[in-house]
């Protein structure tokens, strides 16, 4: 389900949340696309922006070392301020994807999901356009899970397998007393 969860401020600059539409891509150690929300990245040794797993941030991104600022705007626009510059120089852009059906996606585990062809195949767009969501810089994407509600379902499911389990229970009960009376 990949319904638009409640996004949460952060302290950390590297951190990044799509509001509405889109996934990252995600470049995985064997070299295919994978493609997720998460959007809690850091900075690798070389400065390259990669995820907690240390997957590269497609089209890859790599800040400079004496970087002062680290700004990414709405529309995935990367900008940092180095030393002795006082107008922001631009490194990267973000781009995202999008997929007709993202339900058919296959999950592989680390909030990454690769194509399949019930998914389609990823149409490419960068945020704010063509109907691709926006970048929020320093927010994270919480969990879409509506506890309350899966709590209920988790209720009403043990109470219909507890009244299965009495069903058999009596029903065992009375061939019991039936072949009792055969006898």
């Amino acid at each position: 389900v990949f319904v638009q969860g409640n996004l949460i401020s952060s302290e950390h600059p590297y951190d990044i949340a799509i509001e509405g539409e889109g996934f990252f891509q995600i470049r995985m150690p064997n070299g295919e696309i994978g493609y997720s929300r998460d959007g809690s990245f850091k900075i690798d040794k070389d400065g390259s922006v990669v995820t907690a797993n240390g997957y590269y941030l497609e089209p890859q991104i790599t800040v400079p070392q004496n970087t002062l600022n680290y700004t990414v705007t709405e529309d995935g626009q990367v900008t940092v301020t180095l030393p002795g510059q006082v107008d922001p120089q631009q490194i990267g852009q973000i781009s995202l994807v999008r997929f007709i059906n993202p339900a058919g996606l296959n999950r592989i585990g680390d909030n990454l999901y690769v194509e399949t062809a019930a998914s389609g195949t990823p149409i490419e767009g960068q945020p704010l356009l063509e109907g691709f969501g926006s970048i929020r810089q320093m927010f994270l994407e919480q969990s879409n899970v509506k506890v309350v509600e899966e709590m209920v379902n988790l209720i009403v499911a043990q109470r219909a397998y507890e009244i299965n389990s009495k069903a058999i229970q009596t029903s065992d009960d009375m061939l019991g007393v039936a072949n009792n009376l055969k006898r």
